[in-house]
């Protein structure tokens, strides 16, 4: 057997790096030099076309998933969504190669991404977020409710072993009004920002004092209008609901592309 021979016949070596991939945008989109990816990755580009993804080398010996790892995704998909559209994918998409990118990404749905790059085109996500001030709401809770009231008034100042039912009623009549306070106050905030949104997506609570989590996609030169809508709910609900607006970020609500398999 020739040297040649052998060498072909010798086993490969296993692959050690992959490129990540962030996300889609339009060809003649430009990442900052110091920009930084998952892992402290340099970002770079790809392009096939007019279209364009957002890649960075990665180690494949180390596992993803650490805080880290998902603010930075986010971090370069929300930071590219101010100047140029962006399709984000799906948090841990990792390829072979920049050839595989092109080849197997880009090219095969190059018409799907352009399409949606273009319904992107000059839009943004933002995210509306209210959580009820805990006192404010037990007391507006304890004023509409006299039963609410009563038991208030059976546990002032006693011991919780002797009145822990009446506790447990209260609570569940604190939660019952929560829950209907949020469904009303929720589709308050759509109501407003719905005539400056593409779209809107109500967003499920993460957390039993949410107000309301709203996210919607907006034309970036109507952020100024978005925030004095915001900003007239939270002088409306002072001191009963703490508002707060995020964004502009990538549009993960509206458009997030799966993994490539």
């Amino acid at each position: 057997m020739s040297t040649s021979e052998q060498a072909n016949d010798a086993p490969e070596e296993p692959r050690t790096s992959g490129v990540y991939v962030y996300g889609i945008a339009p060809a003649d989109v430009e990442t900052d030099e110091d920009a930084v990816g998952v892992c402290d990755g340099s970002v770079s580009i790809v392009t096939r076309g007019d279209i364009a993804a957002l890649v960075s080398e990665i180690s494949v010996d180390r596992p993803l998933g650490t805080p880290e790892d998902l603010r930075a995704h986010a971090h370069l998909l929300d930071g590219t969504s101010g100047v140029a559209p962006v399709l984000p994918l799906r948090f841990g998409a990792v390829m072979t190669d920049g050839d595989a990118v092109e080849a197997e990404l880009l090219a095969a749905h190059a018409e799907e991404f352009a399409a949606a790059l273009k319904e992107l085109e000059g839009r943004a996500q933002y995210v509306v977020k209210g959580r009820y001030v805990e006192k404010a709401i037990l007391r507006e809770v304890i004023d509409e409710n006299a039963q609410a009231g009563e038991l208030r008034d059976t546990i002032r100042d006693q011991p919780e072993e002797t009145t822990r039912d009446a506790r447990m009623a209260l609570g569940e009549i604190v939660s019952n009004a929560i829950v209907a306070k949020r469904d009303e106050d929720t589709a308050k905030v759509v109501e407003t920002l719905t005539p400056l949104a593409g779209s809107v997506n109500v967003r499920e609570p993460t957390h039993e004092e949410e107000t309301a989590q709203v996210a919607v996609l907006v034309e970036v030169a109507r952020q100024e209008e978005l925030e004095e809508a915001v900003e007239a709910l939270a002088e409306e609900w002072d001191g009963r609901v703490d508002m707060r607006l995020l964004g502009p970020m990538a549009a993960y609500d509206f458009v997030v592309t799966q993994k490539p398999d």
